[in-house]
């Protein structure tokens, strides 16, 4: 084994990767976590509503597939759901890390409750899950109204209101076609 300090020619070129490196790591950085926060925001509601083409594709799908492929479809829009409704809940999740209240053992038992919610939605008949995660999509969304502004989240209000809609409406729709 050699020391590294008796090839001195390769530390320039291990700087160079470095650098590159580094500057390759900042570059994917700004894309994940952009510096100006209107530009974070305008992401965050770019990537929600991209987030509801699952529930109406499915959802739409449902009304216009043949009998033999509602189970698949509907097992979709149910996973789907219980995925989004359980992130839902890891948000709660987000606030206890993010600073400690008085209502941490709510966010905490709330966020685990619509995971397993959620779960009993999925393995129920389609004709009963979906209408149950649409339920939980809007007692969320209440719970989030009551929560959010102690948690410094209420101008996220109006577009959690517009996805509730949209998402609820889905698994209605969705389990009215079963």
């Amino acid at each position: 084994m050699t020391h590294p300090a008796a090839f001195p020619n390769d530390r320039p070129q291990e700087s160079v990767d470095q650098t590159h490196t580094n500057a390759a790591l900042e570059e994917e950085h700004s894309l994940i976590k952009p510096k100006d926060p209107k530009e974070r925001d305008a992401l965050i509601e770019r990537l929600s509503y991209a987030g509801l083409m699952p529930f109406v594709l499915l959802s739409l799908l449902l009304w216009l597939v043949e009998d033999q492929l509602h189970p698949f479809v509907s097992i979709a829009l149910s996973a789907y759901g219980a995925c989004i409704t359980s992130f839902l809940g890891g948000i709660h999740w987000g606030i206890v890390f993010k600073e400690s209240s008085e209502q941490n053992r709510l966010h905490l038992v709330w966020g685990v409750s619509l995971s397993l919610l959620s779960w009993v939605a999925v393995v129920m008949p389609a004709f009963a899950g979906l209408p149950l995660l649409g339920l939980l999509l809007i007692v969320a969304y209440g719970v989030d109204r009551r929560s959010y502004p102690s948690a410094g989240l209420k101008h996220w209000l109006t577009l959690r209101f517009r996805l509730t809609v949209v998402a609820s409406l889905s698994c209605f729709l969705g389990a009215a076609a079963t």
